[in-house]
């Protein structure tokens, strides 16, 4: 585990959202790095779609990098 430097501004959006969301801090910061790589990834899915693919990483494995670049984890049609 590692420690990622943010703002101020984004740790009190954090904390505001974890609690309305019923997460921790950790955990809702991981959850949007988690939603954010995959928008990245692939740009054209909906937020739906993204949320689904959580789920199926997770059943696959969990969100490795290399696995999802060489389509193992992630089949675009399935999602």
């Amino acid at each position: 585990m590692g420690i990622v430097k943010i703002s101020d501004l984004m740790h009190e959006n954090l904390r505001i959202t974890s609690q309305a969301m019923s997460r921790s801090i950790n955990a809702q910061a991981e959850h949007w790095l988690k939603i954010g790589m995959l928008a990245e990834l692939y740009p054209n899915l909906t937020h739906h779609q993204l949320a689904k693919a959580l789920v199926k990483t997770e059943l696959e494995g969990g969100m490795d990098l290399k696995r999802l670049l060489n389509g193992d984890v992630m089949n675009e049609k399935a999602v």
